[in-house]
């Protein structure tokens, strides 16, 4: 039997060897010696494991199944934001950045084998039911999520709108699992929302970057502006741009976002990893926030757009694109940046579409600041921290740092970053005085802390200008 399995795994290894130089993976010397050569012994020991299940696994498993599971462990394994996607899944990631999907509305990641909540979407069945960032999705209905991939339980929560599915939640500080039933519903983000607040100031939140979100930043702008003048006001005097558990997305629309603000031509971000496409520079002009042929949204900018004094409102779910605008309106002293550190979401996933109509997301590069400072595990620091509550305690949340497998910061291009801020002395566990489950923050509410302190100060730049 042994020998029969070496023979069989010996016809698999040149098979895959085959295989591999027919894709062209170089075997040429003189290359970057990680690549230079094929690993043949690595090659061999991963078809004795192929034949070996071929051969004696208690029941018969398609070719397909293995070779499906063994690319998603390759890449499960690198890191928390690489993934295999099957058809389906890179189906659902290319609807999702248009805005519309049916599902729960919720981000999520993996850790340790369980599915974690990175961040509920605004307004849907996730933030309704009070899900959290951190909190750990341990079974779909009755299937443990243990031993799924990210795409498989992405896909269970997926499905058509009006129909149920029970999810069972590990929150830490709770003493035990809880179960919550959400009715799915037809996705559609609404990512940029705005509203006119008292004393000519404006308010605009951010809840994800997609296709639309920089265009849609310039007509939120109009309409400020439009509101103002119905209000018979002064101009607008002062803008805050909510990016609280805004979880990130597509990088041109950080890009467009930021170029509203900013001087044309302005460096936005870079970005650098092993291959020459991976190492570049955004800058805030239409050729890196612009996609298609489509006219130049930004023509319809309000000229206050930028200078008007500006804060930007983060927190540990802001993530990704939300901390590239937030550190080039920080690097470019455009914006005074409040409220917590973020999540430190600083590598860039490049989805590379395979022949079977799949892909591959693969971490390609790592994002940069325009004055080099590296998000990657570490985050933004706002110039001005301030808690969620006013007794100076937020809640315990999840960040890039925690997760297993993370990549670490590459050491800073330009200058040091800055002092990170010191973790609050009180701990919010997200209850009331009775112990039970507080309610999930309503952004922009009366009892929105964190906004009243934005306001606040963009109310004192008016008396000091004066």
């Amino acid at each position: 039997m042994n020998s029969k399995i070496k023979q069989v795994g010996l016809v698999v290894s040149g098979l895959i060897a085959g295989i591999l130089i027919s894709l062209n993976y170089s075997a040429v010397a003189g290359k970057d010696p990680v690549t230079s050569t094929l690993p043949i012994e690595e090659l061999r020991s991963f078809a004795d494991v192929y034949s070996a299940i071929k051969q004696g696994y208690v029941e018969p498993v398609e070719d397909k199944k293995l070779i499906t599971h063994a690319i998603s462990g390759m890449l499960a394994n690198l890191d928390p934001h690489s993934a295999y996607l099957d058809a389906d899944s890179f189906k659902d990631l290319q609807v999702s950045t248009q805005g519309e999907f049916g599902g729960l509305g919720i981000e999520v990641g993996m850790e340790d084998g369980f599915v974690k909540v990175v961040a509920p979407i605004d307004d849907t069945p996730a933030q309704r039911a009070g899900l959290k960032s951190g909190d750990l999705i341990i079974k779909l209905d009755d299937t443990l999520v243990k031993g799924l991939t990210l795409s498989d339980a992405v896909k269970k929560m997926r499905g058509k709108p009006k129909t149920q599915i029970k999810l069972t939640v590990l929150r830490k500080g709770e003493a035990k699992p809880f179960e919550v039933t959400l009715t799915r519903e037809k996705i559609k983000v609404q990512s940029v929302k705005s509203k006119l607040l008292e004393g000519g100031l404006g308010y605009m939140r951010v809840s994800q970057f997609q296709e639309e979100t920089a265009p849609d930043v310039v007509k939120h702008l109009e309409k400020l502006a439009k509101e103002d003048r119905d209000a018979k006001g002064e101009g607008i005097k002062g803008l805050v741009l909510d990016l609280r558990n805004d979880p990130g997305g597509l990088l041109n629309g950080a890009v467009g976002v930021s170029a509203a603000f900013l001087p044309p031509k302005t460096l936005v971000t870079s970005t650098d990893g092993r291959t020459e496409d991976a190492k570049r520079r955004y800058l805030a002009s239409p050729e890196d926030y612009q996609r298609g042929n489509r006219d130049d949204f930004m023509k319809n900018l309000p000229p206050w757009a930028k200078t008007t004094p500006m804060v930007v409102l983060v927190n540990a779910g802001s993530a990704s694109a939300s901390e590239i605008v937030a550190g080039a309106l920080q690097d470019h002293k455009r914006a005074v940046i409040m409220g917590t550190q973020t999540f430190g979401k600083g590598s860039v996933q490049t989805v590379l579409p395979l022949s079977n109509n799949a892909a591959i997301k693969l971490t390609t590069a790592r994002y940069f600041t325009p004055s080099g400072r590296s998000i990657q595990a570490k985050g933004i620091t706002p110039d001005i921290v301030v808690e969620e509550s006013a007794n100076g305690s937020s809640r315990e949340r999840v960040r890039e740092a925690d997760l297993e497998r993370h990549l670490g910061g590459e050491k800073e291009k330009a200058e040091p970053p800055k002092p990170q801020a010191k973790p609050a002395d009180k701990k919010d566990k997200g209850e009331d005085a009775d112990g039970s489950p507080r309610a999930p923050l309503e952004f922009a509410s009366k009892n929105d802390y964190q906004l009243g302190q934005a306001v606040n100060l963009l109310k004192a730049w008016q008396i000091i200008k004066r």
